[in-house]
């Protein structure tokens, strides 16, 4: 069944074939693909394998299979929205069509693929789902990385952690940058692309970015040519700066509650003297604060004035 990842993920593999041999399934798993480029292939052959009615002796070549691959099988529902954030609608459908009776078999699956894709919104409903699990029904979530997701979200599933592609780089100075190019993108290619000196120096521009806000405020208004829109010109970067800005306040969070710095480790003395300056009430305001900036850039067109709205907003 899972024979053709073996070699590459035999921990997972392993784990995988455990739950079929046990016939114990949890009602929701993560998998953290950590870069693998074929960690969707591999949720798909467990989503197969799950909804399988032969014993997966006719496992990739039966017309169930065929059916799935065509996504045709009314059991399972895929949504993939790799270009797009994943909608609320997106979710309530799902709900509404898996509040019927199974046609085929007795358990439905969905995946959702690019789960960082969840928006605010989003993200609360699949919570919701989770928290409530309906029998037979199994969510399989495929993210890169289970820090760009919510921890009540991940707390509530059984996580498969991939051997990642990339993980071997992390090896060396300046993590940071690694780190992050993991976090945002999906493959090795990307990845490779992403870790730059220009990427670098962006970082760098935030942790400025953030140093002058945090001591300065509402002021930071004024500075926002400077201190942001210079190096973040468009809206691609802008996301780029967003989610660095991001995970900048979560490694701060780590710290304020006494957990391990995750990605930025370069600035260990930056995130202990913001750390200094907000409470843990404070530091999820900011959070969640960006994430709203980070979810409203897909539908605006004026970058400006969506910094100087997060700027005004981050203020507690």
């Amino acid at each position: 069944m899972f024979s053709k990842f073996a070699l590459e993920q035999p921990i997972s593999c392993k784990v995988l074939n455990n739950v079929f041999i046990n016939k114990h399934f949890s009602h929701a798993y993560l998998f953290e693909t950590n870069g693998y480029d074929k960690g969707y292939n591999m949720a798909l052959t467990f989503a197969k394998a799950i909804l399988c009615p032969y014993d997966f002796s006719k496992c990739s070549t039966c017309n169930q299979c065929k059916m799935i691959d065509e996504n045709n099988y009314p059991e399972l529902k895929i949504i993939d929205e790799s270009d797009n954030w994943i909608k609320k609608e997106n979710l309530i459908n799902l709900q509404e069509e898996f509040n019927k009776k199974a046609l085929l078999g007795n358990k439905k699956v969905y995946i959702i693929n690019h789960a960082e894709k969840l928006n605010v919104s989003s993200s609360n409903s699949i919570l919701k789902f989770l928290e409530e699990p309906q029998p037979g029904i199994i969510a399989i979530l495929v993210v890169n990385n289970r820090y760009q997701l919510l921890d009540t979200i991940v707390s509530r599933c059984q996580i498969i952690s991939l051997n990642g592609q990339t993980k071997e780089k992390y090896i060396g100075e300046f993590q940071t940058l690694k780190r992050i190019g993991q976090v945002l993108t999906n493959n090795e290619n990307d990845y490779n692309n992403f870790c730059n000196d220009e990427n670098k120096e962006r970082i760098n521009s935030i942790i400025k970015f953030v140093s002058y806000f945090e001591k300065n405020k509402l002021n930071t208004l004024l500075y926002t040519q400077k201190y942001f829109h210079k190096i973040f010109s468009d809206k691609r970067l802008v996301n780029i700066g967003l989610n660095m800005l991001l995970y900048f306040y979560k490694d701060v969070l780590n710290y304020k509650l006494n957990r391990e710095i995750e990605i930025y480790s370069d600035y260990k003395e930056n995130v202990v003297t913001i750390a200094s300056l907000n409470n843990i009430d404070d530091l999820i305001h900011k959070i969640n604060t960006i994430n709203i900036s980070i979810e409203n850039l897909e539908y605006n067109a004026n970058l400006n004035l969506l910094i100087d709205k997060m700027i005004m907003d981050l203020e507690v």
